[in-house]
């Protein structure tokens, strides 16, 4: 009988010995001294590519504040608005800093930290255009990134409203710039800088879509490195650190408090 119950034990032992120990992320990124942050390649200000074929913008020196304060180099993963979860899940990231707002759906998939930054969505068009809610869009086609909260949100307001589904940010920029649309959804910031590029254009406000602050996310389960991106956040909001950001790529300081998660 004792035989028996060693022979078991041993048994035991060996089938353990063989399950995987769970990989911690935040480990991982330590031991490998890299971190893979996912950004934006054109959605200035958050992040776009320069004259020089770089990445810049406040997302950008986000990450970099971000790999600094970790003591890791750091990997910028370009990456569309559709993109950027599937990078997470597929271990081709390992945060994304590219401007993500909360939604429901996108909670069963990642993880957010605090957020670090304070936008809104809207709808913008001519000034001409008569449209002042989501329900008088009419046959007025709405360019939009398909997958960003823009696109989500506006197909709930109606879902009915004759929505253009573009590849990226800079393909439905360019669908209201040419006039393939009359109205384009976006994030105030962004529309900011698209104005200042283009002074012959209007981009007079409609309608608001919501609130949208920005936040960093990561999948699902890894919540040694969501805390210590909380722990970063909140450092670099006591420091002033983001507060320079805010002033340098957002034109102002930080709305505070931001609001809690």
């Amino acid at each position: 009988m004792f035989k028996k119950c060693l022979l078991s034990l041993a048994f035991l032992a060996f089938g353990l010995s063989g399950v995987p120990a769970y990989a911690d992320k935040f480990a991982d990124i330590l031991a490998k001294g890299t971190i893979r942050v996912v950004v934006f390649a054109d959605v200035p200000p958050f992040s776009s590519t320069n004259v020089n074929r770089e990445l810049e913008g406040f997302d950008v020196d986000l990450a970099k504040l971000l790999a600094k304060d970790l003591g890791v180099k750091l990997e910028l993963v370009a990456a569309t608005a559709a993109n950027r979860i599937p990078y997470l899940l597929t271990d081709r990231a390992d945060v994304n800093v590219a401007a993500m707002s909360v939604t429901s759906e996108r909670a069963k998939q990642v993880m957010y930290s605090a957020p670090y930054a304070d936008t809104s969505l809207a709808v913008y068009g001519a000034k001409a255009t008569a449209a002042r809610s989501a329900a008088q869009t009419g046959r007025l086609k709405i360019s939009v990134a398909k997958g960003t909260t823009e696109d989500i949100v506006l197909s709930a307001l109606n879902p009915n409203a004759d929505i253009m589904r573009m590849e990226d940010n800079a393909a439905a920029v360019q669908a209201y710039l040419s006039g393939q649309s009359q109205l384009l959804a976006a994030n105030s910031v962004v529309v900011v800088e698209l104005a200042k590029k283009n002074p012959t254009k209007e981009f007079d406000f409609k309608f608001p879509l919501r609130r949208a602050p920005a936040h960093v996310t990561m999948k699902l389960g890894e919540h040694t490195l969501l805390r210590w991106v909380d722990t970063f956040i909140f450092q670099n909001t006591l420091n002033g650190e983001l507060d320079k950001l805010h002033v340098k790529w957002l034109g102002g300081p930080m709305t505070a408090p931001l609001p809690p998660l």
